[in-house]
């Protein structure tokens, strides 16, 4: 039949008000009235609104039905005294509500539904003791006629009076037991199987009562008192049974329901107050689901809300999912899980789903392991998400965690990791498993976490969170790496805003991971705040110690690993077996000591580096002697091998430091050796000046070719092309060039935000940019101006006492820049820059303040109007410049690298400073 000619019908069950309940009204209590026995569900869907007029309405009418009974038995036997009667239904009145106020107590549920749930329960059981001690008695009139015409011998243990007592006191305490237990079930939604709960507690209550009885007056044993309490029993348990399940009720809806062609639900008025499952209902709720699974899912959770019919919605389900095509069963489970009515059902369904797998595989005898059917498909999802959803527990103390559950919920999802959107549950559940499972924050970042699954996707706000999450764990690496007190402490910020973001979307995301997101979050910011009451004992409370480094060579903590560089030594001096000679080449301030001073940090245990600076020989007066003195004090120290005596050294200076280095090379054994000379210019100048003969770089190359355990490494202002004299060329036929250059702008960032371990001060990211943009990462210049910045910043704060954050900006880069203090503090990397290019090819200074006013650039012709240098010469100039990474040619157009230096040749300019 078609959807059109037999559509799904939307149920509302839900009950109706179309106007305000009023304690004056007193049809509004004939309607509290019907819902008690026939619709309990509606006192608590109005409980807030209904409160005072179920207590004072009910508490009313069990008064009225008390007082009427109590009059009618009296007036019936009026040879028993009043007082007796009184006593007995006062009796019934406090029990009624003794029992009330115990549920109210001890009942595991919301403090609301307690309320209502203790005054209702309590004014169920008053009503119930009276309204059934009436009917009590005239059932248990016919009760006992029918046990003594099937039983006659009865009579001769016990007398009929007395069999009347115990049957009429076993229906009359059962069925108001069990009348109100059904009320219980209908309040609080109790799923279908705890009325067989209810039922044996009845019956265990009953027991006990026989027992303390017993213990009170051991004489009552006989056959006649066994005989009474046993039919009691048996009266009990049928009284409470048949008003839990109330088979008339359920007759009536079966009945109403067995019209297999008709989609509507029958009996609706019914079907509310019975647990026993009505016929043909899971058969409607399946034929519902299959034609339209929303509307169907709708009037499922109607009839779990409304209605005690937990059976028949479990076996609906069950079977509607298994009738799906696969590739369609994931996507329907997650639908079911999103929202549902009660999380107990979901785990029924997925038992019901084994079961009905089991015997599948039973009858057609396939096995389990073999074949991957629909039962075990939609059992698998259901079972994962149920799992996904019981991992969080909620308490009054908050959200605990179940472990195992979270890896119950990966193993079911990795039965389904082929099916269309199995994956990505499969990477859901892994992952938040593995968020939850370490704890800690700072273990996550250990982690080596699950990719987040493309599009399509099927749960699009969880994956949002998630990769929020993701940015959260990125960020907290950053707290955990960065060694800057104020970086820290923004990344700290941001991690707990993104943390705040995430907890507002949390109540928005499907049950199923909801409550472990949320405890995942809550663990998340704990460990945030823990980290944050650690950076605040860092304060500013003093001013801060100047990291950076002007004047001497950086060493130590404070040098910033030039990974370029260094790779490229560590190629030719640990990977190759033989050690070659290199030469560092670059214009001043640019870190070549630093390399040459730090280098050893990154060399193996068989490499020796000795350091010396050439500048220390000065004019050398006691010729290369002087110089190879200062080379054998270096070894010596390095190597602790005692250098030649000086006189040796003076009169006879090559063979005897040769001879030094022999004995040097016997006493390496397996360890190599670098000599490292720097400022190598200075040899140059001293040849120049005859101070040494031009022979020594002849005598040095046999040195570098004497032995494989040694090298030279030199580091210079010049290239290899400049040195052009005739004794340097066979010097560096063999040694490898290495250019020193600027810092690239991540090194920058790094060096700047970075400069010691517990720097407090942060900068913001656009002034880290502009500080590159502003020296092109030259390393002298960074540190200047990370210097200056620094000094700004406890001037400001401990000596003119402002306040002001700890962070710089590009306003504070401006304010030590535009200060003449600044290019009077950097005049030796500017003068320096200046003066090398007045040596060497001609023009180079003329070019420079050619360009300098235009920060653009110029471009050939132009340059050759300005300078009136002819082509030749411009080109050899603008070489040479380029080649010391002063100017740079970018879209035709020479233009000055580093926009310091540009400015300082503005300045000077004007103030006739260069000639």
């Amino acid at each position: 039949m078609s959807l059109t000619q037999n559509p799904v019908p939307h149920l509302d069950l839900a009950p109706k008000l179309y106007r305000s309940l009023s304690l004056k009204n007193p049809l509004d209590y004939l309607r509290v009235f019907y819902w008690f026995f026939f619709f309990p569900q509606a006192l608590r869907l109005f409980e807030g609104k209904i409160y005072k007029l179920i207590f004072i309405g009910l508490t009313i009418i069990s008064f009225l039905i008390s007082l009427i009974t109590f009059l009618s038995i009296y007036i019936f036997n009026a040879n028993i005294p009043i007082s007796n009667y009184f006593i007995f239904f006062m009796t019934i009145i406090f029990l009624g509500f003794f029992y009330g106020t115990t549920i109210e107590i001890f009942k595991d549920t919301k403090k609301n539904t307690k309320k209502i749930l203790g005054t209702v329960l309590g004014i169920a059981f008053t009503i119930s003791l009276v309204i059934f001690f009436i009917i009590s008695t005239f059932i248990s009139f016919f009760v006992t006629i029918i046990i003594v015409f099937f039983i006659p011998n009865i009579l001769n243990i016990k007398p009929v009076n007395e069999l009347y007592f115990s049957v009429c006191i076993g229906i009359w305490i059962g069925a108001s037991l069990g009348f109100t237990s059904n009320v219980k079930f209908g309040i609080i939604s109790s799923l279908y199987k705890n009325w067989i709960k209810e039922f044996f507690l009845l019956i265990i209550l009953y027991i006990s009562s026989f027992v303390i009885i017993l213990f009170r007056d051991y004489t009552l044993i006989n056959q006649d008192y066994i005989i009474g309490s046993i039919i009691s029993l048996i009266c009990w348990a049928l009284g409470a049974l048949i008003l839990i399940l109330r088979p008339l009720e359920w007759a009536l809806s079966s009945i109403f329901n067995l019209l297999l062609y008709s989609n509507k639900l029958k009996g609706i008025y019914f079907i509310k107050v019975t647990p026993i499952p009505i016929i043909n209902l899971a058969k409607k709720i399946k034929k519902w689901l299959l034609h339209d699974w929303e509307t169907g899912l709708h009037n499922a959770n109607q009839l779990l809300e409304y209605t005690l019919q937990y059976e028949s919605v479990v076996q609906g389900i069950s079977h509607a999912l298994s009738e799906l095509p696969q590739e369609h069963i994931i996507f329907r489970t997650s639908q079911l899980t999103n929202y549902p009515y009660d999380w107990t059902v979901i785990q029924l369904i997925f038992k019901k789903l084994n079961h009905l797998a089991e015997q599948n595989n039973v009858n057609k005898n396939i096995l389990i392991q073999d074949t991957l059917n629909n039962y075990l498909v939609a059992s698998n999802a259901t079972k994962g998400f149920w799992y996904l959803h019981e991992s969080a527990v909620v308490g009054d103390n908050g959200i605990s965690l179940e472990i195992n559950f979270i890896e119950e919920s990966v193993k079911a999802f990795t039965q389904i990791r082929s099916l269309p959107y199995g994956e990505e549950l499969y990477i859901l559940a892994q992952t938040l498993a593995a968020f939850a499972n370490a704890g800690e924050l700072a273990v996550v970042t250990l982690l080596r976490l699950p990719a987040i699954p493309q599009e399509p996707i099927l749960r699009t706000s969880t994956w949002e969170v998630i990769n929020s999450l993701h940015q959260v764990v990125q960020v907290f690496r950053e707290i955990q790496s960065k060694v800057s007190y104020a970086v820290r402490l923004s990344a700290l910020k941001r991690a707990l805003i993104e943390l705040d973001s995430v907890q507002g979307k949390v109540d928005l995301l499907p049950e199923a991971e909801r409550f472990l997101i949320k405890y995942i979050v809550s663990t998340w910011q704990d460990s945030l705040k823990r980290v944050n009451t650690q950076l605040e004992k860092f304060s500013i409370n003093a001013p801060v110690e100047n990291p950076y480094i002007i004047g001497d060579p950086v060493q130590g903590r404070s040098f910033v690993k030039r990974q370029d560089i260094l790779k490229k030594i560590e190629e030719v001096w640990v990977s190759n077996k033989q050690l070659q000679s290199i030469v560092l080449y670059g214009h001043r301030r640019m870190g070549k000591t630093s390399i040459l001073q730090n280098v050893s940090t990154c060399l193996d245990e068989k490499v020796k580096l000795a350091y010396v600076n050439l500048l220390t020989v000065g004019n050398s007066i006691q010729g290369v002697g002087e110089v190879l003195m200062a080379i054998a004090d270096s070894l010596s120290d390095t190597l602790q091998i005692p250098p030649p005596d000086d006189e040796s050294l003076i009169n006879l200076p090559y063979r005897t430091f040769e001879r030094y280095l022999k004995q040097i090379e016997t006493q390496l054994g397996d360890t190599g050796l670098i000599i490292a000379l720097d400022e190598f210019e200075q040899i140059e100048e001293l040849i120049k000046s005859d101070r040494i003969p031009k022979d020594f770089m002849g005598v040095l190359r046999g040195m570098v070719q004497m032995s494989p355990k040694i090298a030279f490494a030199l580091a210079g202002l010049h290239t290899l092309e400049e040195m052009t004299e005739d004794y340097f060329n066979p010097f560096f036929a063999s040694i490898i060039p290495i250019r020193v250059s600027f810092l690239e702008r991540a090194t920058c960032r790094y060096l700047l935000a970075n400069p010691s371990e517990d720097f407090p001060l942060d900068y913001k990211p656009d002034a880290l940019d502009y500080i590159y943009d502003l020296t092109a990462g030259q390393p002298y210049l960074v540190q200047l101006i990370g210097f200056l910045l620094v000094r700004r910043y406890n001037d400001q704060v401990f000596e003119l006492g402002n306040n002001r954050d700890p962070m710089f900006t590009i306003a504070d880069v401006d304010g030590i820049i535009n200060q003449p203090e600044f290019y009077q503090n950097g005049r030796y990397y500017f003068t320096g820059v200046w003066q090398q290019a007045g040596e060497g090819s001609l023009g180079q200074q003329n070019i420079i303040k050619a360009i300098a006013p235009h920060p653009t650039g110029l471009d050939f012709n132009t340059l050759q109007t300005v300078t009136n240098l002819d082509s030749n010469s411009l080109q050899n100039a603008l070489d040479t410049l380029s080649r010391h990474d002063v100017i740079i040619e970018t879209d035709n157009h020479w233009r000055i690298i580093v926009e310091l230096f540009r400015r300082w040749v503005i300045n000077s300019v004007k103030l006739n400073l260069l000639t």
